[in-house]
């Protein structure tokens, strides 16, 4: 799961908190911060939505 550490860097390399990019997700930032750790799988409508926020492709946040 390369993901987990991808999202997160990139949440940092944009000087977000967690909290923030929850709320973009229209999620808690206790289910995002389960993302980050990998306990929970992110849903494909939150992998879409973190690709038009950093501007980035799925493949790039999925490692591929």
């Amino acid at each position: 799961m390369k993901y987990i550490k991808i999202i997160k860097d990139l949440r940092e390399d944009n000087d977000m908190t967690q909290q923030e990019v929850a709320n973009y997700l229209g999620t808690s930032q206790t289910m995002y911060a389960r993302y980050e750790r990998g306990a929970n799988e992110m849903p494909i409508r939150h992998l879409i939505k973190l690709c038009k926020l950093y501007n980035v492709s799925s493949d790039y946040i999925l490692g591929l």
